[in-house]
């Protein structure tokens, strides 16, 4: 899509802090983050939003969803078991689809969320 400011990411035609990246997904920060650590996960292929997603996705939607804890630990906001059966922190995801559901970029995009209760009004 020649006007998809995602498609232009992937592209390199616009610079982003990039934190991920192979043949089929990449990750980089959101530049007006919502939280301490808010990172994209996008697919390279377009797609507009997740109703536009088949079967023929499938793949690609389960790499954006197990990328995200992996991410998630590496950014040092996974899911810590404390050693007393108690867990600490942790992260959120949010695929925002269509007007209706809040999304502004359509190029299909997940949000990672993390830190200190970023998500209070962030789709709770």
């Amino acid at each position: 899509m020649d006007n998809c400011i995602f498609c232009k990411i992937v592209d390199k035609q616009i610079p982003a802090n990039i934190v991920y990246e192979d043949d089929e997904v990449l990750a980089f920060k959101d530049i007006n983050p919502a939280a301490p650590v808010h990172l994209l996960i996008i697919p390279k292929q377009h797609v507009a939003t997740l109703s536009d997603c088949s079967a023929e996705h499938a793949t690609v939607l389960g790499k954006m969803l197990a990328l995200a804890p992996q991410l998630a630990q590496e950014h040092g906001i996974a899911v810590t078991n404390n050693g007393n059966g108690e867990r600490s922190g942790g992260f959120k995801t949010l695929i925002n689809t269509g007007p209706d559901g809040g999304q502004e970029v359509y190029h299909l995009h997940m949000h990672v969320y993390g830190g200190k209760r970023p998500w209070r009004g962030l789709g709770t």
